[in-house]
């Protein structure tokens, strides 16, 4: 097996936007958090990722970043098609209603589902590199490399530290259930909750701080990788017709150029 680069994970810290939101005009970007701290170094370009409007079942690695005008207009044309409203009470939500995390008895629409392996460990070999895996097994990931697209870093993650590295859920699922989640079967829950094109293996202290966020109250601290989040996360909501807010779609839209 070929061996880990040495470096320890890092830790980032975020704060949320201060400011109240009004409709949509005068929307600001939520707040950068502080710099990286630890001994990430910064990622060389984007490692195996894939732009997301190339990969619209999430089964492709990562989240690159959407630089060219026409995929930037693309990018604005899906956002526009998100439907909105507003936030419904959080009253019923608990995480176990969306399924046991991480399963791998999703619905069989599901990709990767009922392949052997679970929900986090297939996201983990999705997106990592210089897999190592435990003896005997090919799915339980002991140690990877992870250009991680929300901070921009480079993480060499092991098991042992196994919060370092989380699995994000870019529409939360306590925002899914806000939406009209709560109104769906366990089915479509442990869908959206499995998916691979609402996943992604993350630096674990950016995700905590995250919570259960839309765009207009959190972005990722890299700022290149903003319209591809925006994208990815307009993707999920067309995929299991799940409306954003008015702020939030306002905001995507506006990571993309708009």
């Amino acid at each position: 097996m070929t061996r880990l680069r040495g470096g320890a994970a890092l830790a980032v810290a975020m704060v949320f936007a201060g400011s109240t939101l009004v409709g949509c005009e005068g929307l600001a970007p939520p707040a950068d958090g502080g710099g990286p701290s630890g001994s990430g170094v910064p990622a060389d370009g984007d490692g195996r990722a894939v732009n997301p409007l190339d990969n619209p079942d999430g089964t492709k690695p990562g989240l690159a970043a959407i630089t060219s005008t026409a995929d930037r207009a693309r990018a604005r044309a899906l956002i526009e098609k998100v439907g909105t409203k507003g936030r419904g009470p959080r009253t019923g939500y608990e995480r176990d209603k969306f399924g046991y995390a991480w399963m791998d008895s999703a619905p069989r629409d599901v990709p990767f589902s009922h392949n052997g392996c679970d929900s986090r460990n297939d996201l983990l070999k999705r997106d990592g590199e210089d897999l190592r895996f435990r003896s005997g097994s090919d799915c339980v990931v002991m140690a990877l490399t992870l250009n991680d697209p929300y901070t921009g870093q480079v993480i060499e993650w092991t098991k042992s530290r196994a919060t370092k590295v989380q699995i994000d859920h870019v529409m939360p699922l306590s925002y899914d259930w806000q939406m009209g989640a709560s109104r769906w079967t366990k089915d479509k829950r442990e869908s959206i909750a499995n998916d691979p094109l609402n996943l992604v293996p993350v630096d674990g202290p950016t995700n905590s701080a995250k919570g259960d966020s839309g765009p207009a109250s959190w972005l990722p601290p890299n700022k290149t990788i903003r319209c591809s989040y925006s994208v990815r996360f307009a993707q999920v909501s067309q995929k299991y017709d799940l409306p954003v807010t008015a702020a939030d779609k306002e905001m995507m839209l506006r990571q993309c150029g708009g």
